[in-house]
């Protein structure tokens, strides 16, 4: 079965803490809601210290128009989505050798926070020395649920070509999607949550020669499952208008995740004689703190399950796609980790949507 044999980050330029964005949201959200000292308990109570931002500050403090936003999108995300690739190929911790860009057979791209045609692999293409044919499979639009999704796609593919190696690239910038004007409580709660981050994990076939790993064990996707909850899209997404993409988030997502999440990995680990106690880890992309607390809810897992959820929660905030691989990236390196283990990799998204993935370290 594939494998995902190395992951590369790239954390933007701005650290901003949190104290300093609930200062920016009084400033910005003051007027308009009465109860701001209420509303702002959000910035200190959802477990996050710090995030990064494209920008500073300062710059959210202006109006800019959509296409200033997204200009800014393309040129950060194509130097960001380098760094990170470089990463993942190169990385000394991980890899005894050097995977060169020539071997990559593949590229999803994955990315619901700016808009570029052609998409930005391609941009990258023309920095780095990859291959002319390599495949280019860009996704846009799966939210949260999109660095779960594009390895499950490169799980399928994988199987299909089990000499392949390719690239998950998962390029987030959701600072720059922030609507100043927007004074609605989802862009408050937005607000609180949000970053930007860069991830990108390579996924080889089973044909591959994994001993260039440094790694004593490998995880080892063996299923995934992704389910669409019928008439749901009001639940996340975007609401386009003219002055860009303005966040749609309910405060009803921890209590659907309680009520419908359940069953559904039930159901999958069936497929596999397997049950919620045979999972030893707990790859979750965490939302924010009430979504941690339903995953724990609903599945009956220990705050130690969640605990490097939480640990990319507290330091990177929500980055969209990209957090489910920075979770993942700290699995690979934990110490805890034992050949044979199992793992479960969930993230939810616009759809109303679930990607969950059987993981066993091999």
């Amino acid at each position: 079965m594939p494998s995902v044999l190395s992951i590369g980050v790239c954390n933007p330029e701005y650290v901003v803490f949190q104290e300093d964005t609930g200062q920016f949201a009084r400033e910005v959200f003051g007027e308009s809601f009465p109860d701001i000292d209420r509303l702002l308990n959000v910035f200190g109570n959802g477990q996050i210290n710090k995030r990064y931002f494209t920008a500073s500050l300062d710059w959210f403090k202006e109006n800019h128009s959509f296409e200033e936003k997204n200009q800014l999108y393309i040129k950060h995300a194509v130097s960001y989505g380098v760094k990170a690739i470089q990463s993942c190929l190169s990385d000394p911790t991980l890899l005894k050798v050097n995977i060169h860009y020539e071997e990559i057979d593949a590229i999803f791209f994955i990315s619901s926070t700016g808009i570029s045609t052609p998409s930005i692999d391609a941009k990258i293409m023309n920095l780095l020395p990859f291959s002319p044919h390599t495949k280019r499979i860009p996704i846009w639009g799966l939210g949260c649920a999109g660095g779960a999704s594009g390895l499950s796609r490169a799980f399928d593919y994988c199987k299909a070509y089990p000499n392949a190696k390719v690239l998950v690239l998962t390029i987030e910038l959701c600072s720059l999607t922030f609507q100043k004007q927007d004074q609605s409580k989802s862009n408050l709660i937005g607000t609180s949550l949000f970053a930007d981050g860069v991830a990108c994990a390579c996924v080889i076939g089973d044909k591959v020669d994994s001993s260039i790993s440094h790694l004593k064990t490998l995880p080892t996707i063996l299923d995934t499952l992704s389910t669409l909850m019928p008439h749901s899209e009001e639940v996340m997404g975007w609401d386009f208008k003219n002055t860009g993409l303005h966040v749609i988030f309910s405060k009803d997502i921890p209590t659907i995740i309680e009520s419908w999440l359940k069953d559904n990995v039930i159901l999958f680990l069936k497929r596999h004689q397997l049950s919620l106690h045979d999972i030893v880890h707990f790859i979750a992309h965490p939302g924010g703190k009430k979504v941690i607390q339903a995953y724990e809810k609903a599945l009956g897992f220990s705050k130690e399950m969640t605990s490097h959820s939480l640990e990319v929660l507290k330091n990177h905030g929500n980055m969209s796609s990209a957090t489910v691989l920075y979770v993942l990236a700290r699995f690979m390196k934990s110490p805890n980790v034992t050949r044979g283990d199992y793992g479960l990799a969930a993230a939810l998204g616009p759809g109303f949507s679930s990607e969950l993935l059987l993981l066993k370290w091999g």
